[in-house]
């Protein structure tokens, strides 16, 4: 309790000393506060692609399956959930893998990658990642896995991706609910990814309850299969999370203009 209320403290005297920086203005992690965001500060506004983001945006593409394709500014690119079959048209600085999963991981990286971040440690011990590539800082928050009628512990992780003012969590294959001490690791969570499965990550229900514990500002939904599964887990989600449409499969995010409380449906499953 100390500890999380001196991170409080803490992230209440760098926003009153004006301290920049989007890890520590969106990102860093404090309590759990379900009362955090204020609707009025947000305006809801188109979603377009761009060739380029712009100071302050981040270019966010659906590549399939849990894979997206996150873009920086200064041109730092990270791919999420990178298996080694979804991939960009050019090889990433950074690729993150959330789970020890055949369809959610490789040993084969392309050349080029500078920062390979496994969501569980080989050796069976706690993964510990905190990267910064120019201006893309990525870190993670261990999770658990169901496994064969058990618990492989820390076998996941949560990805987190703070750029532009903007904090990015990629839930990965998560088996359960969080925690205080997970929600107090993630901190505010501006878009979320969210696996809508069902069934290999865990039911919907229980998917839209986590989605209610972190309270982001948009949810965007991956590893879904079939628009039947989609089309049930943005019912679940409509009292609370409006759904949006993207006819294409790259949109340009802005802390300023994030639409509030909408799930982005982008192309793609």
């Amino acid at each position: 309790m100390m500890l999380r209320a001196s991170i409080t403290m803490l992230a209440a005297a760098a926003t009153l000393l004006g301290m920049a920086g989007a890890a520590l203005a969106s990102c860093f992690p404090v309590a759990h506060n379900p009362d955090r965001r204020t609707p009025a500060l947000l305006q809801p506004v188109g979603l377009q692609a761009a060739a380029l983001p712009d100071q302050g945006e981040v270019r966010l593409s659906f590549l399939g399956h849990s894979s997206f394709l996150i873009e920086t500014p200064e041109g730092v690119s990270a791919i999420t959930d990178y298996n080694g079959m979804v991939r960009a048209s050019e090889a990433p600085d950074i690729v993150t893998m959330n789970n020890a999963h055949s369809t959610h991981y490789t040993d084969f990286v392309e050349p080029g990658v500078k920062h390979i971040l496994r969501g569980w440690d080989p050796d069976g011990g706690m993964a510990v990642h905190d990267v910064t590539e120019r201006d893309l800082h990525v870190r993670n928050v261990p999770t658990n896995v169901r496994e064969h009628g058990g618990a492989r512990y820390n076998g996941n992780s949560i990805f987190v991706f703070e750029i532009a003012d903007l904090c990015i969590a990629h839930l990965g294959h998560l088996h359960h609910t969080l925690t205080d001490v997970h929600l107090g690791e993630l901190g505010y969570i501006d878009v979320l990814l969210v696996p809508a499965d069902g069934a290999f990550t865990m039911a919907q229900e229980l998917m839209v309850e986590v989605i209610r514990q972190i309270n982001p500002t948009l949810v965007i939904p991956m590893h879904y299969f079939s628009s039947h599964t989609l089309g049930r887990f943005i019912g679940l989600l409509e009292d609370s999370y409006q759904p949006l449409y993207s006819d294409t499969a790259t949109v340009t995010l802005s802390s300023l203009k994030l639409p509030y409380h909408k799930v982005l449906v982008l192309p793609g499953s």
